[in-house]
């Protein structure tokens, strides 16, 4: 027997719930880096179009362009030691012989400023002004999750780098790059990278409804990661899959467009690109804005929480009753005045009604984010049956 099995799934339909969630995240997982652009970028919208037509969808992609950047070096020398590192890259590269000073504390007078910084730290102002300074000749992020190791941040502003050339460096490196930082020594910072005409995937359905003046349902969830990123996207890899499969077996009512976007990491390049096509679907209602279910990060990730974020009172209703007759209630749902991070905070500013399912994950944006270990599979195969419940009833 499975634990808290759905209420309405028996035990043989549950069984082979979680067949298909192992299945398709063993998949996800081997096809390696998800980095917007990338080959696996490609492998992994190749894979789920064909996943979306074998439940009989008719699945395109559809591409943007994007100049991809391609690390060459980057590294920290300190202390007659290498530390190797990862560009920032939403940060312009240094020159090849890098950069040369003193390390201390952002803000300091140092030619080089270190700062510790969750992934988190990119939806904050202090971030911002922190790499809109102009007193540093570099920045070294040493990245702080729950975890030891390196937890990259995202590039809000991939298409215009700014501040100072950054790394990232990991929290295992912090000790080191402190003691030499009270000591005020002398490092110097490289990072160079060269930039590659590219196109990246977002992989789209559409289930047509029979009532073309209710406004349509939009089924999103990102694609692209830094690394394999198991649970960070799997859990709304899954879901996405399951809402697909629900719907193909109905007529709803309203039209229902999936979408799974590449450039997730770099701004939202993806959702961009996917909004530029359908002029007002991420506004209000009295703007022909759409309906917005959003599979966001970290759904089932070993030991994480779920939250229940929406905007809308109707949506938030349908959704809370969804998640506990599958036995996965949310652990937090926060107030709808709240402005979400992610995919879901631009449908916000935007006006659209929304309603996200995303997780906590203590490998959150680290390359040890890999099956099986980080991930709940029969937590997922619940949040995916409740979401297949939502996008039923929320298309009609």
């Amino acid at each position: 027997m499975h634990p808290a099995r759905p209420d309405w799934l028996d035990e043989a339909a549950f069984v082979q719930a979680i067949e298909r969630v192992a299945r398709w995240l063993q998949a996800w997982d081997s096809q390696g880096t998800h980095r917007t652009g990338t080959p696996g970028d490609l492998a992994g919208a190749a894979w789920l179009a064909e996943q979306a037509q074998a439940l009989g969808a008719s699945a395109i992609t559809e591409t943007f362009a994007l100049d991809r950047l391609d690390p060459l070096a980057a590294f920290l020398d300190c202390d007659g030691q290498r530390i190797d590192a990862v560009a920032v890259f939403d940060a312009p590269a240094t020159p090849d012989a890098g950069v040369t000073g003193r390390l201390g504390p952002a803000g300091s007078d140092a030619a080089i400023a270190v700062a510790e910084l969750a992934p988190q730290a990119v939806y904050s102002g202090e971030y911002r002004a922190l790499r809109d300074s102009t007193k540093h000749a570099g920045l070294v992020v040493i990245t702080k999750g729950p975890l030891p190791g390196l937890a990259l941040l995202n590039a809000e502003q991939f298409r215009t780098p700014y501040g100072a050339p950054a790394v990232h460096v990991s929290s295992e490196s912090g000790e080191m790059i402190r003691a030499a930082m009270q000591r005020g020594a002398s490092a110097r910072l490289v990072s160079t990278s060269r930039r590659v005409p590219s196109q990246a995937p977002n992989v789209v359905a559409r289930v047509p409804g029979h009532d073309a003046v209710r406004p349509p349902l939009v089924v999103m969830t990102p694609r692209s990661s830094w690394w394999q990123s198991t649970a960070e996207r799997g859990g709304g890899i899954v879901c996405w899959l399951e809402s697909l499969r629900a719907l193909l077996r109905i007529y709803p009512v309203c039209d229902v467009e999936f979408t799974a976007n590449s450039g997730h990491e770099l701004g939202h390049l993806g959702l961009d690109d996917f909004v530029a096509r359908r002029p007002g679907w991420d506004g209000s209602a009295e703007r022909g804005g759409a309906v917005w279910v959003h599979y966001g990060a970290n759904i089932g990730a070993a030991g994480g929480r779920l939250s229940l974020i929406s905007n809308d009172d109707a949506l938030r209703s349908v959704a809370q009753a969804a998640l506990a007759a599958a036995r996965q209630p949310p652990d937090v749902m926060p107030p709808k005045t709240l402005t979400p991070s992610g995919e879901t905070r631009d449908i916000h500013r935007g006006g659209g009604r929304y309603v996200t399912l995303v997780g906590s994950n203590s490998w959150f944006h680290m390359p040890q984010d890999r099956w099986p270990d980080t991930v709940d599979v029969p937590a997922i195969a619940r949040i995916a049956a409740a979401g297949a419940r939502l996008v039923e009833m929320l298309a009609g």
